[in-house]
Parts: structure tokens; C-alpha cells; sequence
């Protein structure tokens, strides 16, 4: 297994050697002015996903800028096979504190041997895009996101814009059905192993969180906010996953190392890997529901895709008695929330392929 890097100070000159020698680049070091164009330049060039490189593929780095100025790093995936016909695309990102070397490139390396063209990007503040501080996340800024992927495949000469879709994984299928609801340039919209970020922290799991939590959870996080505000080094983070499980007998939090903090998905830029968010991250997600228009995808349709097993399952189903038609929910037997982020004999994408080549027409 890789060596994690210790969740410490990203200016810190230790870390600052860590990040560098694990292809992290300026954008991981803080520097948000970087332009799309640097940002690229600093991306790493070698091969350094969590999963192998297809050869029936094309694969380069690329990099665009959100409206909001932040520079994003995606790696665009093409079919070698691809003739002269211009491609459905799709934008992908996620699961929520991973990145795009992670389930996202997994699922766009996927979808391009399948015909299509696929970008997977890393959110604003996360991986190799830029923003400061580093490790933080907004349901706005994330929804932007996908909404510049959009934007950058659009411009692509080989994409066809009026054939652009979005895969969301974990949190971000949140973010993409919140994108898909005002962006009228999407013409379908898939999620697997959805969470509602706004919902989960807002709320607690299963929507457990009492108003006295709720109160106690915001008092800490905006007294946190004078602490960061006074220190001179980066904001405080909450922590990730722990290295080991001993005395751990929490079934999630299982589910996320095996994922996390092992070969199987470990990534020296994942947060889920390291150190995690910014201790004030959900201040912004418990007072800004995200999914309030998800009505407003429709005529355009929607996939919903969960695990039987997944603790998150009633998120998936929920947006789904949300959204109107055209809209479908796939529930597959047996799988777990994190099946869904690497297991090809589980992932369902003869389905996710079928759904995108009904649509993108």
C-alpha cells in the first residue's frame, strides 16, 4: 500500500515535499491564481490512477476555468475508434472528497471505450484544480463545476455539444442533478451511490440530527471560523478516515478504508485518503438545500442508481420520488455504496450505456 501523507499543514515545508513528490503541483499547494493553462502545466504527466490504462483509450490532460475564475484539471478520455462523427460526451466527477484518479476516471475511461467522449475533473479546492484554501467544498461552487466541465466539452471539435451528459458519484450526484436542473444544455443526467450533501449535514444520517445538534454542530464551526481567521497557516481540517480499524466495529466506516486506505482506491490527493475537509466545510451545505428543483430536470430524464445494501440508499430513492418524469431507479442486489465506485462486475454500465446512447440523440 502507499504511504499515506499525514493530514498536516499544506504549507508546512515537509508536507510542501510530500505533495510535490506525489504529482500534486502547485494547485495542491494553495495557489489560486493559477490559469488554466498553468494549472495544466503543473498537472502530473504520468500514468497515476487506482485503476489500469486502457488501450483501445486515448488519454491527455486538460484543464478549464469556472465561472467563478478557478482553474480545473480533467483528464479527457477519447475511443481510439472514434471515425469522423462527432461524440456524445459526458462530465463526470466525484464520489465527494476523492479525485478524478479515483471512481470518476474509472467511470470515464469506461464510458470512451463505449464511444463516448468523457471528461473526469477534479472539483474547485481539490487534487490538481486550484482554489484557496485548499479542502474546502460549496453546493454552489461544486454545482459550477460540472456546469464549466459542460462549458469545456462543448468547445471539444470532436464533441457534439448537443449530446452532452453527466455522471455523478457519491456527493457529486448530487451536484450533478443540481446542475442538470438550471443547465438546459443537459440532455441526461445519471447518478450512482448518490448523496445529498445539503441533506447529510444538515440533517445527519437518516435525518437523526436534533436542532439542539444542529445548533451545537454550527456554534463550533463559526467559533472555528475566528480560529482560522487568526492562523497563519491553513484552515483546520476535520480529519479523514483512520489508518487502521482497531477498535473501529462501525460497518461505514469499514466500507470507506477498504475503499480509501488500501491499494484498492488510495490516492496521495484524495482527501478520503489523507486528511479530509476543512472542519468549516458544511457550513455552506446545512443552509443551502441543493436538490429543491430537482423537478426541474424533467422532460429531460434522469438515472438513479444505488446499492440494495448501501447505507445511502434512501437518498438515491428519494430523489427519485423527487424528480419527475422520464426518471429511473436501479437498485442493484447486493452492492454496498462503495461497490459502486470500483467494482466493474457490479457497476451497471451496459445500463449507463444503453441510458446515454437512448438520450444523447
Amino acid at each position: 500500500m502507499t504511504t499515506p501523507i499525514s493530514p498536516t499543514d499544506p504549507q508546512d515545508p515537509a508536507r510542501r515535499e510530500l505533495l510535490l513528490a506525489a504529482g500534486a503541483g502547485a494547485a495542491a499547494l494553495g495557489m489560486a491564481s493559477l490559469s488554466a493553462e498553468a494549472a495544466l502545466a503543473q498537472a502530473s504527466a504520468e500514468w497515476d490512477k487506482t485503476f489500469p490504462q486502457s488501450d483501445r483509450v486515448d488519454h491527455r490532460k486538460v484543464s478549464f476555468t469556472n465561472r467563478y475564475g478557478i482553474a480545473l484539471v480533467g483528464d479527457l478520455y477519447l475511443p481510439k475508434d472514434r471515425g469522423e462523427a462527432l461524440l456524445p460526451a459526458l462530465a463526470v466527477a466525484g464520489p465527494f472528497g476523492a479525485v478524478k484518479e479515483q471512481a470518476a476516471g474509472l467511470y470515464a475511461q469506461e464510458m470512451a471505450e463505449r464511444g463516448f467522449a468523457a471528461v473526469a475533473f477534479d472539483p474547485s479546492y481539490i487534487g490538481e484544480s486550484g482554489g484557496a484554501p485548499r479542502y474546502v467544498a460549496s453546493p454552489d461552487i461544486n454545482t459550477e463545476d460540472f456546469m464549466a466541465a459542460v462549458d469545456f466539452l462543448g468547445l471539444q471539435d470532436v464533441v457534439d455539444r448537443d449530446r452532452i451528459g453527466m455522471i455523478g458519484i457519491c456527493g457529486f450526484g448530487g451536484m450533478a442533478l443540481n446542475a442538470a436542473a438550471p443547465d438546459k444544455r443537459v440532455k441526461a443526467v445519471a447518478v450512482t451511490s448518490m448523496y445529498d450533501m445539503s441533506r447529510v449535514n444538515a440533517r445527519g444520517y437518516f435525518d437523526a440530527m436534533t436542532e439542539e445538534d444542529r445548533t451545537e454542530a454550527l456554534t463550533a464551526m463559526s467559533l472555528q471560523r475566528w480560529e482560522d481567521a487568526a492562523s497563519e497557516g491553513a484552515p483546520k481540517l476535520a480529519g479523514g478516515l483512520p489508518d487502521t480499524l482497531d477498535g473501529i466495529d462501525n460497518p461505514v466506516i469499514a466500507m470507506y478504508h477498504a475503499y480509501y486506505k488500501t491499494d484498492r482506491g488510495y490516492h496521495p490527493r484524495s482527501l478520503n485518503s489523507n486528511g479530509g475537509w476543512n472542519v468549516t466545510s458544511a457550513m455552506s451545505f446545512m443552509n443551502m438545500p441543493q436538490l429543491t428543483y430537482i423537478h426541474e430536470i424533467s422532460p429531460r430524464p434522469a438515472l438513479i442508481i444505488a446499492g440494495s445494501e448501501a447505507h445511502s440508499r434512501y437518498f438515491s430513492e428519494d430523489a427519485y420520488a423527487a424528480a419527475r418524469d422520464p426518471k429511473e431507479l436501479v437498485i442493484i442486489d447486493g452492492a454496498d455504496h462503495c461497490d459502486l465506485y470500483d467494482q466493474k462486475d457490479i457497476i451497471p454500465f451496459d445500463r449507463l450505456q444503453a441510458f446515454f446512447e437512448g438520450h444523447l440523440t
